[in-house]
């Protein structure tokens, strides 16, 4: 389904410090990923984070819309993110690097990209 429901949300402050702290990234503008397999069998297999850096936009309105895109273009192609193993949960956290607001074309094409590098990343 092209849902994006609050359990495949990653929220809490001990698992997003983990994440920073313990986890992989990798760059495809205009995205910096981080991500990490847990060992929590939850019943959804990914997490996902999205985040704009407010000292490169200042405005709030600017922010939201950077993340709007964002969660639309993932949910619109979270079936390309299949995890192999059952019993371990990715947890990865998307960030906004460009210098412009992008438009939607491209951040869906640049999402495309990001999960077929994690998948390729999991197996």
């Amino acid at each position: 389904m092209n849902t994006l429901p609050k359990e495949e949300r990653l929220c809490g402050i001990k698992l997003i410090s983990e994440l920073y702290q313990n986890g992989s990234s990798f760059l495809c503008y205009p995205y910096k990923i981080n991500w990490q397999l847990v060992p929590v069998a939850d019943q959804v297999p990914a997490k996902v984070l999205f985040s704009v850096s407010k000292k490169r936009y200042k405005k709030a309105v600017d922010r939201n819309l950077l993340k709007r895109r964002m969660r639309e273009s993932y949910r619109l192609q979270k079936q390309l993110l299949v995890t192999e193993a059952a019993s371990k949960t990715l947890n990865f956290s998307v960030t906004y690097i460009g210098k412009e607001i992008s438009d939607f074309e491209l951040m869906t094409k640049r999402m495309q990209k990001v999960l077929h590098q994690l998948a390729e990343k999991l197996v």
